[in-house]
């Protein structure tokens, strides 16, 4: 993206750059399914504006790409969305959306590089698009919480039978969110945050 200063000069608009209170930035990544709302998501809670790498889908994906559930969906994701938020005015995450497509997860261990933690946003019509992104980050040892996106006409499952579903711990996190609301997908990254916080929250030992 070409950015241009108030004189006419190259650079980042002034929106764009950090605060001088930045003392901590962290790699959070967004995963799922395809379609399940993880460009939704970066594009709404993002401060600056979005990188997305979308594309028209074509004819080239018929018969190669799982549409079943989402049929009218026209763009894809062909390598990552990116976006920032700042939490407060110490921490900042810089936000990265997987694509959802079973032939682009080759960019997936590229993305995971890093990371602190992630989000597994899910939808409850179409729960198996997003049981490989557990997986992937179950074996890579990357901590995250799973948010149920609300979708038009979704059914909605109980808390339990969800977790039972997709094979959850107790101890992961499993959150509501709408990734169309900023305030919704803000709450959703706080709550990565604490649940981040808690894995590294040392506890005395009793004498």
């Amino acid at each position: 993206m070409d950015y241009r200063t108030s004189e006419g000069a190259a650079g980042p608009r002034g929106e764009d750059l950090l605060p001088a209170s930045v003392a901590a930035a962290v790699k959070v990544v967004i995963v799922g399914g395809f379609g399940v709302g993880k460009t939704t998501m970066v594009g709404s809670v993002s401060e600056i504006r979005p990188l997305t790498t979308e594309e028209t889908m074509t004819q080239a994906g018929v018969g190669v790409d799982d549409i079943a559930g989402v049929e009218r969906k026209t763009e894809t994701t062909v390598a990552m969305d990116f976006g920032r938020i700042s939490l407060n005015d110490k921490l900042v995450l810089y936000l990265f959306g997987t694509p959802g497509q079973e032939r682009f997860w080759f960019l997936w261990d590229g993305l995971f590089e890093g990371a602190l933690g992630a989000v597994v946003l899910i939808d409850t019509r179409r729960l198996e698009v997003s049981f490989d992104a557990v997986g992937r980050l179950e074996e890579r040892g990357v901590p995250f919480v799973v948010a149920v996106n609300a979708f038009p006409g979704a059914p909605v499952h109980p808390t339990a039978e969800l977790r039972a579903a997709m094979d959850l711990p107790d101890s992961v996190p499993m959150i509501d969110c709408d990734a169309r609301d900023r305030a919704s997908s803000r709450d959703t990254l706080l709550a990565l945050v604490r649940y981040l916080q808690s894995l590294h929250t040392v506890t005395p030992e009793t004498p």
